[in-house]
């Protein structure tokens, strides 16, 4: 008897220690989101996880009970019986019965996520190795907003050369950005590897596949920021490609694509003009600290052999129409990416010059935005 006291008040005691580690059962649990989508799943969670908890209870209540009380030293004899037709009918009634409770209210979450309808925004979402390439399309061309966004932890935080800042690994340059209350369609692919574009806040989790577009949506409810992540391992900087969404109120997301509207009508200004080397060094730094220092490192260094050293070799001290091409076009058998459709004809120019210029690199070539964007325009 007293064996039985001290496992009760063992147990006892273990439950009143996990009430208090897990005080924070927010943090813990699955986020209730901010969508109706996402509030679905929620409660489709808690209600399956509740069944599973109350499975829990009876099936190691019965063993426990079977054991403190059908125990060889209270001099309880085992039964001998070996077939029950009742037993086995509700063994398998009862499963059952449990798994249509489950399906009825999963299969009606399952049917709003995957409903059609007209959408108010429609985003094209191309996952790349490794960023994210956002285009609002629009029957008018001219109206389309593209640009890419990458990660923006500093290098020197990444290893481990200074204090992590608040949302390590989770900031980028150019975040999405949606209005709220606005049904928006996001059609998902990608350009190289597979990827997987996953905001948990919207229950949206789409794998992004070259050669195929999967859609998902949602209607977000509550201005914000959300964060995100890539969801399949897609390389090795997977880990390294957040999303970050920005909701905004219609007034201040109607201004926010008149500035963006803008700004591609300045950048395609910019490519007519001269640029000077220094103003070309100063973008094509810029440029590479984004897109090319996770391969080639700060120093140009790079890691051999997977990833070759810029210093003084190789295709940045060569012919120049080469190192262009290869930015452009990539390099088949590498993993070298093509930058023609990620980056415009002002950022190819200015990183080329930049590269052909640093770390003790001094070939003194420039070449013009205007020139990579015939190039461009000729393919």
């Amino acid at each position: 008897m007293n064996r039985v006291k001290r496992m009760w008040q063992l147990g006892l005691s273990l439950l009143l220690f996990s009430n208090v580690a897990l005080a924070d059962w927010s943090a813990l649990n699955l986020r209730q989101g901010v969508t109706e989508i996402s509030r679905e799943v929620y409660d489709l969670h808690m209600l399956i996880f509740y069944i599973c908890c109350g499975i829990g209870v009876v099936v190691f209540g019965a063993m426990i009970i079977s054991m403190l009380m059908h125990r060889k030293s209270l001099g309880v004899k085992p039964a001998t019986f070996h077939e029950n037709t009742n037993l086995e009918i509700a063994w398998t009634v009862v499963p059952i019965v449990i798994l249509l409770g489950m399906a009825v209210p999963a299969t009606s979450t399952l049917r709003d996520m995957y409903e059609p309808g007209d959408a108010d925004i429609d985003i094209e979402v191309r996952g790349y190795q490794w960023k994210w390439q956002y285009t609002y399309l629009d029957d008018d061309p001219a109206k389309e907003i593209q640009f890419m966004s990458a990660l923006m932890t500093p290098q020197d935080e990444i290893y481990n050369e200074a204090a992590k800042g608040e949302h390590y690994l989770l900031d980028v340059d150019n975040p999405l950005v949606v209005p709220i209350n606005k049904r928006i369609r996001f059609l998902v692919t990608a350009e190289d590897v597979i990827h997987a574009f996953w905001v948990p806040d919207f229950a949206v989790k789409k794998d992004a596949i070259p050669g195929f577009v999967h859609e998902s949506w949602a209607i977000v409810e509550e201005p914000g920021v959300y964060r995100g992540q890539c969801a399949e391992l897609c390389g090795k900087d997977h880990g390294f490609m957040p999303i970050v969404v920005h909701a905004l109120e219609q007034d201040d997301y109607d201004a926010w694509v008149a500035e963006k509207q803008s700004e591609a009508a300045a950048i395609f200004e910019t490519v007519g003009k001269t640029w000077t080397q220094d103003e070309l060094l100063a973008k094509g730094g810029e440029v590479y600290a984004r897109n090319c220092v996770a391969c080639h490192q700060v120093n140009g260094q790079g890691i051999p052999p997977a990833f070759p050293s810029l210093v003084g070799q190789g295709v940045t001290v060569g012919d120049i129409q080469e190192n262009i091409d290869v930015l452009l076009y990539g390099r088949a058998g590498t993993a070298m990416q093509a930058f023609g459709q990620q980056l415009n004809a002002a950022e190819i120019a200015s990183v080329v010059t930049y590269v052909r210029n640093s770390w003790g690199n001094d070939t003194g070539d420039t070449i013009q935005p205007k020139d990579i964007h015939t190039q461009m325009a000729s393919q």
